[in-house]
């Protein structure tokens, strides 16, 4: 996904929408009529009634996120993530499965593991403030001592790994100029750092090559168009690398364990992104592959003997890993239902980490011995309180809106839903503008599917992953023509046998949040409730304010939304906090104290307008969380008012009106 596209996206681990298992399926068939015979019925036991168990939020949120990895130096214990503790923490455990080990065991702010040094038993880690986005970098000493190796204020830190050989590290921080971020090298022993690149021209930082040459670069023009450059450190120049006419994407991936070739993707003159290569002695690019969807990431493993592809299809990440010299995809074990991600492969090129994740089966770290028939299951996230067989699958459904564009969704149909009973729903709306709701474990879409809601994940135009033209049919046009996409997804809804017709409500974070605002004022009759979780109330203030940081797409970002200099009457217009008069259905609004997208004030201003109209408004803020509420306590208070909200409001009749 272009990140210009995604600026507000949920960011923290995982909050609402998250990449799932891999299974298209068709609209959900009507039921039958028919019933067994009596013969059938006294021969064959009866089915259990689904779902077994309302369960409360505490037993999802008793499930165990995870997510990163990276191998010790002998390959055999692995780093990662967890909120484990109710707080996000960096911990160590045997590559055979065993015990836990914590390195970190933060109490207030969520730290997250990094990488274990390629030497030794350092690890680094990095940490925000409060959900603040301005991580820092940690290291671990091994003797469990804590060092910030990126003190200061309003400083940004993001690690990008090590060198070949482990000796250094590097590091892009934004302290010489809060705008643009420069690009540093950390002698591995001594933690002494050089700069490698001054970055006066607000370029976006890619890949380095392994012999630290050459420097990938991007710089933005539009959302959907940008170009390539490289930065031959030697000769101090920079070379552009992908002149071209019309709109067209560009992403570095990777270079070549030798320096030679540059991995990259581009949709330049087709509808998705395929994978190229820059081979750098001659300037020749060359197509590896390409796929009827979009290519969204592709790197080699340490020593070029893999590469790692991802595909996204159909709302599902597809990840294939090919042995270069053979040309032959690696044959995968046999595992459970479940998609495939985040592929991390050893130095050594003997072991593969990776994680497993399905429509009822949260993140779940495997390794592979590279070679053998079997993985092995390190961990079991859901809780132990959850029957997995009381979850529901995801489908993908289309419908036509009302201007016959085809719009993906994925459709949560709880076990109760039927003809007979029939259960309210809500249209969930992704972050972005441009993310997408894709197949996944989706906590509160089951929290409310156990809980006898009918969840449609709908993509509206301008979502990624749908092709290029799909990706830009947003452009100018929010508040409009993709709010008219999410009307139409609650007249699909209309059309399932087993949905309440009269009890739909929308939801969603971010820019869904923004949606969900824009709803209930410019659709004002269409839905029954809306829950706004830091979504954009006044486009002016948002656009006025975003982060320092972000200046390298602020302008890509203006002609995206809108340009608050020269534009100020489009955003007012489709600025909810400036029509909230017209807001006459109850309102839920969640949000973070200290965001830095979203800030405090959009959602503050909008609960007082709609308050002043004697329309019912809950709001919650957390002190302690940003753009995404990552602590256990948190999921647990905020999503557990979600579903009384909506049981009293759209389930119950609430003293709202009737559509």
């Amino acid at each position: 996904m272009n990140r210009l596209h995604a600026l507000l996206l949920v960011v923290a681990m995982p909050v609402l929408l998250a990449l799932g298992a891999c299974q298209q399926a068709a609209e959900p068939s009507k039921p039958t009529s028919a019933e067994p015979s009596a013969e059938a019925a006294t021969q064959a036991p009866a089915a259990p009634t689904r779902p077994s168990k309302h369960y409360p939020i505490e037993d999802f949120i008793d499930t165990t996120g995870i997510g990163g990895a990276s191998f010790s130096p002998d390959e055999s214990r692995i780093l990662f993530s967890s909120n484990r503790s109710g707080i996000w923490n960096a911990y160590t455990m045997p590559v055979a499965g065993g015990d836990w080990t914590p390195v970190t065991t933060s109490t207030t702010d969520n730290t997250y593991a990094e990488a274990w040094f390629p030497g030794d038993e350092r690890k680094l880690v990095s940490r925000d403030q409060g959900g603040n986005e301005l991580a820092h970098l940690y290291v671990i000493e091994s003797a469990g001592g804590e060092k910030d190796l990126t003190p200061g204020e309003k400083l940004k830190a993001n690690f990008l790994g090590f060198n070949h050989d482990g000796t250094a590290f590097y590091v892009a921080t934004n302290e010489r100029d809060e705008k643009f971020f420069d690009l540093y090298r950390y002698d591995a022993k001594s933690y002494r750092r050089e700069r490698l690149y001054q970055n006066d021209e607000g370029y976006d930082l890619g890949p380095l090559s392994p012999d630290e040459r050459w420097l990938a670069l991007a710089k933005s023009r539009t959302t959907s168009d940008n170009n390539l450059f490289l930065y031959d450190r030697e000769k101090k120049k920079t070379i552009a690398l992908t002149p071209h006419e019309g709109n067209a994407s560009y992403s570095a991936e990777d270079f070549a364990p030798d320096s030679s070739s540059l991995l990259y993707l581009s949709n330049e003159g087709s509808e998705f992104s395929r994978l190229r290569q820059y081979v750098i002695d001659g300037g020749k690019h060359e197509d590896l592959q390409s796929a009827p969807w979009d290519i969204v990431y592709a790197r080699w493993s340490h020593d070029g003997k893999y590469r790692v592809v991802g595909i996204n299809a159909d709302g599902s990440t597809e990840v294939q890993v090919t042995e270069t010299a053979s040309g032959q995809p690696l044959a995968m074990p046999a595992l459970p239902a479940g998609e495939i991600r985040d592929v991390t492969i050893a130095r050594s090129e003997k072991e593969m980490a990776f994680y497993l994740n399905g429509d009822r089966q949260p993140n779940e770290l495997y390794v592979l011995t590279l070679g053998q028939p079997e993985a092995r299951r390190l961990t079991t996230s859901l809780s132990a309180r959850i029957d997995p067989a009381d979850l529901v699958d995801s489908r993908v459904v289309h419908f036509k809106s009302f201007d016959g564009m085809d719009i993906p969704n994925i459709l949560w149909k709880p076990h109760q839903a039927s003809a007979d009973n029939k259960v309210p729903a809500i249209v969930l709306v992704h972050g972005g503008p441009g993310g997408q709701t894709t197949r996944a474990y989706n906590t509160i879409a089951q929290f409310l599917a156990n809980n006898g809601y009918v969840i449609l994940g709908t993509n509206n135009r301008g979502s990624s992953g749908y092709g290029k033209s799909f990706y830009t049919a947003d452009d100018q046009k929010h508040g409009r023509e993709p709010l008219w996409d999410c009307v139409e997804a609650k007249k699909y809804l209309q059309g399932l046998d087993y949905v309440d017709g009269e009890r739909i409500g929308i939801m969603g974070g971010s820019y869904g949040g923004y949606m969900t605002l824009a709803a209930l004022a410019f659709k004002p009759d269409e839905f029954r409730v809306g829950v706004d979780i830091f979504g954009v109330s006044n486009w002016l203030r948002t656009l006025e304010s975003i982060p320092p940081y972000w200046e390298s797409f602020r302008e890509a970002l203006y002609q995206e939304i809108g340009n608050p200099k020269t534009q100020r009457d489009m955003l007012v217009e489709i600025s909810p906090v400036f029509h909230a008069d017209r807001i006459t259905r109850p309102l839920m609004v969640l949000q973070g104290k200290n965001d830095p997208r979203v800030i405090l004030p959009e959602s503050d201003d909008i609960v007082a307008a709609v308050r002043k109209n004697n329309v019912p408004v809950e709001y919650v803020v957390f002190d302690d969380e940003g753009h995404g509420f990552s602590k256990k306590k948190n999921q647990i208070e905020g999503y557990g008012k979600i579903l009384a909200f909506l049981d009293k409001y759209l389930k119950g009749d609430g003293g709202a009106k009737k559509l």
